[in-house]
């Protein structure tokens, strides 16, 4: 290797070192960040995105492009893993927390029952199998 590749391999090392030192601040300060979230907030801010999706993906989106938005396949997914994280972490978070999700995920299999043309047998819905059948 010639002296001329020497140096520019050790240019290249230094112009990559300020870039992954800025990647590891980040990283350390968002570590830091999530270190302080009670894990409370982390169960419900997750719950609630779920939540979000599924209502989008049942036509519930504001605007005129809510049944565009509509896919019940992908609302099944998000309602069933909203309904397995409420069930596994009602014991941890308490009813107090837990009470809201359940009402919502609730109204999500409900909404997502009447906007299905293909009904599914009671306890077959999405979540169902954690949550019971819901009427």
């Amino acid at each position: 290797m010639s002296s001329s590749d020497n140096n520019s391999d050790t240019r290249n090392t230094f112009q990559a070192a300020p870039e992954e030192a800025v990647a590891d601040t980040a990283t350390d300060s968002a570590v830091r960040d999530i270190a302080e979230v009670p894990a409370i907030e982390v169960i419900t801010t997750a719950a609630v995105h779920l939540m979000s999706a599924a209502a989008v993906k049942c036509g519930l989106a504001a605007g005129p492009d809510a049944e565009e938005l509509k896919d019940l396949d992908e609302a099944r997914k998000l309602i069933t893993a909203l309904a397995g994280l409420i069930t596994a972490a009602a014991p941890e978070i308490g009813s107090q927390h837990a009470g809201p999700l359940r009402d919502g995920l609730r109204s999500l299999q409900l909404a997502f029952r009447e906007a299905s043309t293909i009904q599914d047998a009671p306890g077959k819905g999405p979540g169902e199998k954690f949550t019971g059948a819901v009427n």
